[in-house]
């Protein structure tokens, strides 16, 4: 009895995160690992970076989950494990559980609801062209019957199919695995244009040049961006959420943001709007 007693009132004495923890957050507890999925060629968001470490927003929002996340379970340490994930096999590392959190330009789709859980919006882009400098486009109707690169499974490929249709535009989509390989390609002359979100676009133009490559001065798409986790696992998107709301009511968020876009002018409307729903009290 006495024993019982003792346990008891020790059960008690526990925070109570450590007695009801469960899913990724018992996992990161119990191993002192966390795994960030990122992106090796999608700056300014998320890349491999020259000391061989990620770099950018998402990755920059991600480790400040992290060490709230390590407050939360009072760890003395925590881990980051980094994978690197492609647009292609992203939701299936995060789905199998691989990947804790996925720190790259991941749009929200219903769709993709079916399979994984996000985040607060993190981001809000534009999705354009990518053209030589050289070639004289400038808007979506010079792109009429031309060859056009997309990457396989990425929201860009499905809303440039739904707009081209919509505006009874033709143009031939020529798909590619990896960004690499879409940039080569319009450096290349096999495709005309190369479709993506707008930032990850104009990160790409100006590591080529701004001679050589140049944006279309239109978008077809919205791109709502936020961190992808697990299903089903309530208690760490409070902790993510939690996270990032506190970070939105910092002024570390103005930090973040000039680092990495502070070169393109101040937060868009519709971003602003973003980070205010996201700013979530206590």
């Amino acid at each position: 009895m006495i024993r019982l007693l003792a346990l008891f009132l020790f059960l008690c004495s526990l925070p109570a995160h450590a007695q009801a923890l469960t899913g990724t957050l018992k996992k990161i507890r119990d191993t002192g690992v966390v795994n960030l999925g990122f992106r090796e060629t999608s700056p300014p968001f998320s890349s491999m970076g020259a000391e061989r470490r990620p770099i950018g927003y998402s990755v920059d929002l991600c480790t400040h989950v992290v060490g709230a996340v390590q407050k939360q379970l009072a760890l003395p340490t925590l881990k980051i494990n980094w994978v690197a994930v492609t647009a292609a096999n992203r939701i299936d590392q995060v789905a199998s559980g691989a990947v804790d959190l996925e720190c790259g330009t991941t749009t929200i789709t219903l769709s993709r609801m079916e399979r994984v859980d996000f985040s607060s919006m993190i981001f809000i882009d534009g999705a354009s062209m990518l053209v030589r400098a050289d070639s004289g486009m400038r808007r979506m109707a010079d792109v009429v019957g031309k060859r056009v690169a997309v990457v396989s499974g990425t929201t860009s490929e499905a809303k440039l199919r739904d707009a081209m249709q919509r505006e009874q535009v033709k143009v031939t989509l020529v798909p590619f695995q990896s960004e690499p390989a879409a940039l080569g390609a319009l450096r290349e002359s096999k495709v005309d244009a190369y479709a993506n979100d707008r930032l990850l676009l104009v990160g790409l133009a100006q590591a080529e040049g701004a001679e050589k490559l140049t944006l279309l001065e239109e978008d077809f798409s919205v791109e709502p961006y936020a961190l992808m986790m697990r299903r089903n696992d309530a208690d760490f998107r409070l902790a993510v959420n939690r996270a990032l709301a506190h970070l939105y009511r910092s002024v570390e968020l103005t930090d973040v943001y000039d680092k990495w876009f502070g070169q393109y002018g101040r937060p868009s409307s519709i971003l602003q709007s973003a980070y205010l729903f996201g700013a979530y009290q206590e």
